[in-house]
Order: structure tokens, then sequence, then C-alpha cells
């Protein structure tokens, strides 16, 4: 009932707000001789009292009040237009008063029915917020409405930043770490997830604020596999291929069989030419021919000779989908093209040939984490 009587409440004041400027205007016009027919009926008025007292003769007040009356004719001719010429005007203003005292509030509530939900009972923020029943953006809400009463909870900040980053919520992750580091203390989970959402925000490029969290994370955990990653994918994005490679390789010697970052780091073990390197003629693979061409193009040539071997990759997966690594340097490729929207679809092609929950799916899905590529969703 409270909600009615607030629509018909406003409706109400809008009505007011549109209806007083339509009644000044259906308001008669002022004539501009309207003050001269005045004039000229008081005219006629002193003639008589003139005649009456013998100050003007028989003659002469009956030439006078012939041409008075002359001019009182004229002038109230000039009314009558006036008036007359108003009227449509005036007809005009009824009939939007009509409309918007009726029909506006009619159409209103005709479109609120079809569209609106008037059975639908109240769901105050607050109630939602104290039974989310399992909504992650409640929680969040939640959380959040907590951490602006108590900025100095650290345990919250800590508890958020994780749950920002499987949003995709990277900045937020990257402050709520920050928060929680400076309130809590540095712990290798704290840096590691700190370092990663910098990664991350700056498109797969380990920074170097990010380089001295994971080292600083080492420090706490000589063996923290997240960090040891990192940093050996920042050595080989600096160029320090040799380096890259020895700590890639000490990963691999250092994780267990079954470790879930294995496959994915092998695989940059392969590209920096180590054990288990691929031959130069697997799908979308550049020939020595085709380097020493790319080497003498211009950059514009150079991308469209990119594109080709994409597509060309593209095709063969096509044909024959069962290719993890080509599916894993068509991801890469897209990438490296500015272009996520593609590289994100190839990535859910992918993983139709190699499920999310097996070793290939968990490869592509680290390799997607690590070029900046959202996965929320992805395997759904």
């Amino acid at each position: 009932m409270l909600f009615w009587i607030l629509v018909a409440t406003l409706t109400a004041a809008v009505a007011v707000v549109l209806i007083l400027p339509l009644l000044r205007a259906g308001e008669a016009p002022s004539s501009p001789h309207s003050h001269d027919v005045e004039v000229y009926r008081d005219q006629l008025e002193e003639l008589k009292r003139d005649q009456d007292s013998g100050l003007i003769g028989g003659d002469d007040a009956e030439l006078a009040r012939a041409e008075v009356a002359r001019r009182l004719l004229a002038a109230g001719e000039s009314d009558s237009e006036a008036i007359a010429a108003a009227a449509p005007r005036r007809g005009v203003s009824r009939l939007a008063q009509a409309f918007v005292l009726l029909c506006l509030p009619a159409v209103g509530l005709c479109l609120y029915l079809l569209t609106g939900s008037p059975g639908m009972p109240a769901q105050p923020l607050a109630a939602r917020l104290a039974d989310p029943n399992g909504d992650i953006n409640i929680l969040i809400a939640k959380a959040e409405n907590h951490l602006a009463v108590n900025p100095n909870d650290g345990a919250g900040w800590d508890l958020l930043a994780p749950i920002y980053m499987r949003n995709g919520r990277v900045e937020d992750a990257v402050d709520a770490y920050d928060r929680a580091i400076r309130l809590l203390g540095p712990t290798p989970a704290r840096l590691g997830g700190y370092a990663e959402a910098m990664v991350v925000q700056s498109d797969g490029v380990v920074t170097s604020k990010a380089q001295d969290a994971l080292k600083q994370a080492l420090t706490l955990d000589p063996n923290d596999p997240r960090s040891e990653f990192y940093l050996a994918l920042g050595l080989k994005q600096e160029g320090k291929k040799a380096e890259a490679l020895t700590a890639f390789n000490r990963l691999v010697a250092t994780s267990p069989a079954d470790a879930p970052w294995l496959p994915l780091v092998k695989q940059h073990v392969a590209e920096l030419g180590g054990a288990g390197a691929t031959s130069a003629a697997a799908p979308g693979n550049p020939s020595a021919d085709d380097v020493a061409a790319a080497e003498s193009m211009s950059a514009g040539d150079r991308q469209e000779m990119i594109r080709g071997m994409v597509g060309s990759l593209e095709s063969r997966l096509k044909e024959n989908p069962d290719n993890l690594e080509g599916w894993a340097r068509l991801i890469r490729s897209h990438v490296v093209l500015d272009q996520r929207d593609k590289a994100l679809a190839a990535l859910r092609e992918g993983l139709k040939t190699f499920p999310a929950d097996g070793d290939g799916g968990k490869q592509l899905l680290a390799l997607a984490r690590e070029l900046g590529i959202a996965t929320d969703g992805v395997t759904q």
C-alpha cells in the first residue's frame, strides 16, 4: 500500500508541474485596445454631463459623440478579433491538460503493470546483506561495508583479496593484498598473490614491483613454486634466456610429478630450447626461411605475415583439434596481435578437446592466466 501511495503522490506532483504552464497558456490575452475602450466610454459620459450643464451646444455634442462612438466601435472590433484568435489556443491547452491529468497516468500505470513486478515483495539492501543466501556479490558487498567501517581489519582484506582476483576485479585485488600486507605483515601467500595480481594487471608482464614482492616471498619460503615461476617468467621476458631456462628447469626438478603447473613450466622450457623442445615443423611454427624473410619486412608486412600464419594454424586446428601445442600457440599469437577476444575464443575451443579437469586443459588455463586472460566462466 505504501508503494502505491508514493506512486500516486509522485504522479500528482508531476502532473502539477506539467499543468501549470498549460494553465498560463490558456488564459485570455489582454487586448492592447482594452484601455482605449474605457477612455472612450468615459468621454461619452463626460459629453453628456457637459451638454446637460450647458457647456456645449447640442449640435457640437452630437458631432463629438459620433466621433467618440466610431472610435469605440473600432476598438471593440479589435478586442473581438484578439479573443477569437486566442480561442483555438485555449482549446489546445484544455486538450493538453486533459491528457496530462487522465491519459499520462493511465499510460504509465499500464506500462508498469506490463513490464514491472508490482507483486514482488520489497528486498531492502540491509536485509539482503544480512542473508546473502550464497550470492557472491552480496557477500562481497557485505565485506566491503564492513571494511568501510573497519578499514584496519587486515583479516578482512586478506580474505577479500583472492575473492576479488577470482571475480576479475584485478585492481581491487592489488589494493586488498597491499592493505593486508601492510596490516598483517608479509607471508609467501600474500606476497605471491599480490605479485600475481600485478602481473595480470600489467597484461602478463612481470614488472619490477612484482619481482620485488616475489623475491621477498622467496626469502620467507625458498620453495614457493608460484614465486619461482613468475621470477623465471620475468627473466624470460627480459631476454635472459639462459637464466630463465635454468630457473624453469630447477622448478621442474623440485615440483611433484602431478603438479598442475608442471605442463606450463615444461612448455616454457621447450620454448627456451631446453629438453623436450618442439621442432620448427609443428603447426604454427615459422621455418628458418620465414624468420629470415620477416627480418627484412616492414612492421606492417610482418604483422600481415603473422596474421597469415595464425590463420593457417587455425585452419589446421579445425582439421586436427587434438594438438595441445597448437592451441597454446594460437592463444599466445592472438594476445601478441592484441586480439584478446579471439584468444579467449581459442581457449574455449581448445578446452572442448582438452577438458579443463585434464592435464591439457589445466595447461591451457594456466597459460591464459599468465597472459592476463580472464578464465572465470570459461569452462561453464
